[in-house]
């Protein structure tokens, strides 16, 4: 199928699915492209797939009683989120075992509560690998509001968050509440996540979330720019992935993985100043790698 196909079957009104399948997950991707750049920066990619598989209890009880997935899902995850945020400010335990505990508990809870509702098979096939061509209506507009809500927020407390993925011991000494900022970060991870389940599900959207921020960490230096570079990499990957399923016919969510696990590939080995090839054309030079700058 070609391009000029594809954008054919986007207008096509028997096809519906399609342009919202677009949509669904263009917001997804810009939205996880501003959350995952904290997320690269800070190291905290495990936080991520600890809070995809805590939305996914949420997630089964609104399917069990008929509710809103996303609702259901954001409960679930924020609350886990608190929790780890809570649990990980004691010296006892360290973060990632913390992260570990409470996301295999929140994901076995979830297992057992779908496997009571009819069709326990399907359903778990539909949350562990997303249904992008099955997202109701009445969704698009609350994906929409989410979004909304993570992108100002991110804005209006952008220079906290960024002085604590950089530099904790620092952010502390200019009187920045680090625990309050934590909080907000795996909140806003959460609700980032629960916009993407539906898109490519639970097991592949730590992707969508650190993919594209981690290709644009190869291609600037610049916080600013990255912000900006991750979450176009995540539409371009979103759109071509969705081009590619539609045209050959493959799932939708593993296909966009796919593409942006490409690109990153490409970044990697041919970023201007950070790949692998810029990197052993000056070996030797004895410059080192500048740091990320706002």
């Amino acid at each position: 199928m070609s391009p000029l196909d594809f954008l054919d079957d986007l207008t096509n009104p028997d096809l519906r699915f399609l342009p919202k399948a677009l949509a669904v997950a263009m917001m997804s991707s810009i939205v996880c492209g501003v959350v995952g750049c904290y997320v690269v920066l800070r190291g905290m990619a495990f936080i991520g797939d600890a809070v995809a598989h805590a939305v996914f209890p949420g997630l089964a009880v609104a399917f069990v009683l008929s509710g809103n997935l996303i609702v259901g899902g954001t409960i679930a995850g924020v609350l886990t989120a608190v929790l780890i945020a809570v649990f990980s400010q004691g010296r006892r335990l360290k973060e990632d075992s913390v992260i570990g505990i409470f996301f295999v508990a929140a994901f076995a809870l979830g297992v057992v509560i779908i496997s009571r509702a009819p069709g326990y098979a399907g359903s778990l096939q539909q949350f562990l690998f997303g249904s992008i061509a099955g997202v109701p209506d009445r969704d698009l507009a609350v994906i929409a509001v989410t979004g909304l809500v993570v992108l100002t927020v991110l804005f209006l407390l952008h220079h906290g968050l960024v002085a604590v993925t950089l530099d904790r011991e620092l952010a502390r000494v200019l009187g920045l509440r680090v625990f309050l900022h934590d909080l907000v970060l795996y909140v806003l991870v959460t609700l980032a996540v629960v916009m993407s389940v539906q898109t490519i599900g639970n097991v592949l959207v730590l992707a969508l979330l650190v993919a594209p921020a981690a290709t644009a960490r190869l291609l600037t230096d610049r916080l600013g720019v990255m912000m900006t570079l991750a979450p176009v990499v995540g539409v371009l990957g979103a759109t071509v992935g969705l081009y590619v399923s539609w045209s050959w016919d493959l799932p939708v969510g593993g296909t966009i993985v796919l593409v942006l696990a490409a690109a990153f590939l490409l970044a990697w080995l041919a970023a201007p100043r950070h790949g692998v090839l810029a990197v052993m054309a000056r070996a030797g030079s004895g410059l080192g790698r500048p740091e990320v700058r706002p």
